[in-house]
């Protein structure tokens, strides 16, 4: 008796096959390129409070003024101080501000933290534009130093013209310090003896 599939099963098997194959790679390629395509909407669109970037200031500036607030905080385990100068600023709508933060190594070894940042409220994440940050950029402390950090920014005369931004009189820029995992250094092993042409 022949068990062989005939031809024709043959051909749908392969279809199959190469079929859930490729359905496999487009769902490893969807997952690899999420991330990537989620925070290109962001900040193209502002939404969930993520800031524009900026290269330089805007054409104008308008007379509609706007509370910044400016909040600082620091990652579970992350034994730094991370201060605002200032608590608050009133600026104009297309006025570019410099302000600084203030961050202190407490412990008694480096660490290393890179600070993630929003706005809020979130409608307004489009029209903040960041020329200067030091959001996502690592900062390596050494044990009790201190850095002050800037930040260089303008909220978009546009917003005014918005309804969700039009009535909009508070902004608040938040930061928070998280630790880096600390890179892999090798240690010496004092068990193992010195290499003097020893083999």
């Amino acid at each position: 008796m022949n068990t062989q599939p005939t031809p024709p099963l043959q051909r749908r098997d392969k279809i199959v096959a190469v079929s859930c194959g490729l359905f496999v790679a487009a769902m490893v390629g969807a997952a690899y390129a999420a991330v990537p395509f989620y925070n290109w909407f962001c900040r193209a669109t502002g939404y969930n409070g993520t800031t524009q970037v900026a290269t330089s200031g805007p054409s104008g500036m308008i007379d509609r003024k706007v509370t910044i607030r400016f909040d600082a905080n620091v990652g579970p385990g992350l034994p730094w101080s991370f201060v605002p100068e200032q608590n608050s600023i009133e600026v104009k709508l297309g006025q570019v501000v410099t302000v600084h933060y203030r961050v202190v190594n407490q412990a008694a070894r480096p660490i290393t933290a890179s600070a993630a940042y929003n706005v809020t409220p979130l409608s307004v994440g489009s029209y903040f534009n960041k020329i200067n940050c030091f959001c996502f950029t690592e900062q390596s402390l050494k044990a009790g130093e201190k850095r002050e950090l800037a930040v260089v920014f303008y909220v978009d005369p546009a917003m005014a013209k918005d309804s969700d931004g039009a009535n909009v009189n508070t902004i608040t820029l938040s930061y928070t310090f998280y630790q880096q995992r600390e890179p892999y250094r090798p240690v010496a092993d004092s068990t193992l003896p010195e290499k003097r042409g020893q083999i």
